[in-house]
């Protein structure tokens, strides 16, 4: 699940791999292709942590029904919002940006983009059968991260580079597929399920 979600999000072109190609076609560089994915990796990951272990944390003191109404609660809110409003407040980085800028601007995207709370309905059933404050649920949250962020990654990383040594952007012009919509749906469809299963 979380391998593939991973995936999900690596294919998507608002988690990087665009913006990768990017600076490789505005450097002149497969080497800058490359050098955007660890701190994309980074911020990425480190937004999805966030979320995972608060909803863990959170877990021990709080009702499960109410984290699952909750986060699902959320997520189709977001959807909401990222439907009338996404398009028109993105983050403003430009090809001049360094690799603390790019972290940055990855953990903006995933955290906007609600990627951590997709993990959510994977995460709690699993976290379910442990201590919430004991060192496994945080190692298990860790390692979640880590399986989601190096399936993104990989992803991201073959995509860009395909992108950038061979298909170039003109194919976007004819064969683009609307993620933003395709997110969309995906966070109302989880929130759904979150609620209904609560």
């Amino acid at each position: 699940m979380f391998a593939g979600l991973g995936i999900f999000h690596g294919v998507n072109p608002a988690m990087g791999w665009l913006f990768a190609v990017a600076l490789g076609l505005h450097r002149g560089s497969r080497r800058a292709v490359l050098l955007a994915l660890p701190p994309m990796a980074v911020g990425h990951a480190l937004a999805i942590w966030i979320v995972t272990a608060s909803m863990v944390a959170i877990g021990a003191v709080v009702n499960m029904v109410a984290i699952h109404l909750a986060a699902g609660g959320i997520l189709v809110l977001s959807a909401g919002y990222h439907w009338l409003h996404g398009h028109r407040h993105r983050v403003r980085i430009g090809m001049t940006v360094g690799m603390t800028g790019l972290a940055m601007w990855s953990f903006l995207m995933a955290t906007t983009h609600g990627a951590g709370l997709m993990l959510v309905p994977a995460l709690l059933p699993l976290c379910a059968t442990m201590p919430a404050m004991g060192g496994g649920s945080l190692l298990l949250t860790l390692a979640a991260v880590a399986v989601h962020t190096t399936a993104t990654m990989v992803i991201t990383g073959v995509v860009a580079l395909v992108v950038y040594e061979w298909l170039g952007l003109a194919f976007l012009r004819q064969s683009w597929i609307n993620f933003d919509l395709l997110w969309t749906g995906m966070l109302v469809a989880t929130g759904l399920v979150l609620i209904i299963t609560a």
